[in-house]
């Protein structure tokens, strides 16, 4: 009797779990006065809640970025840059937010591995560039964006096979 009753309960234990399975590469929780958060890093946004206070997106696959602050503001200019998708396969796509100076000044993507060395250098011609990462092994990049020498914005891309 006490095994049919033991297997009952584990049968109904086991029914009731649910998982999500993602591959992410980082996360952590933070608290502060308005409460706790568990998040990933490496995931894209399907619903985002906004509030007073700020906002926070749920779901699959949100982007990790990086900003530099440092050379926008000595430089003048408040851009939207976007590089997507990520994780990527193929092609990277950079894309800068309309800015008229994109061919008529030096514009350069660079794309550096986990050491630090450039993979990959590129001229930024128009407002969408596209990077070739099928040649690439599965990893984790960083994806930097200069003007006129000066870095604007940096990116972690990760690389799936």
């Amino acid at each position: 009797m006490r095994k049919l009753i033991f297997i009952i309960v584990l049968t109904l234990s086991i029914a009731g779990l649910q998982a999500q399975e993602s591959l992410t590469s980082s996360g952590g929780e933070a608290s502060g006065d308005g409460g706790t958060v568990s998040y990933t890093v490496g995931q894209v946004s399907y619903s985002t809640h906004t509030g007073n206070s700020g906002s926070v997106a749920e779901g699959v696959q949100q982007p990790y970025e990086i900003s530099v602050v440092i050379g926008i503001e000595e430089l003048g200019i408040s851009l939207l840059i976007t590089a997507y998708p990520n994780p990527v396969t193929d092609h990277l796509i950079l894309k800068i937010a309309d800015d008229t100076s994109i061919g008529k000044t030096p514009w350069i993507v660079s794309l550096y591995d986990i050491k630090g060395s450039v993979i990959k250098q590129l001229p930024i011609v128009s407002n969408e560039t596209t990077i070739e990462m099928a040649d690439l092994q599965s990893a984790i990049y960083f994806l930097k964006v200069f003007k006129e020498k000066k870095e604007i914005k940096s990116f972690k891309i990760i690389k799936n096979q």
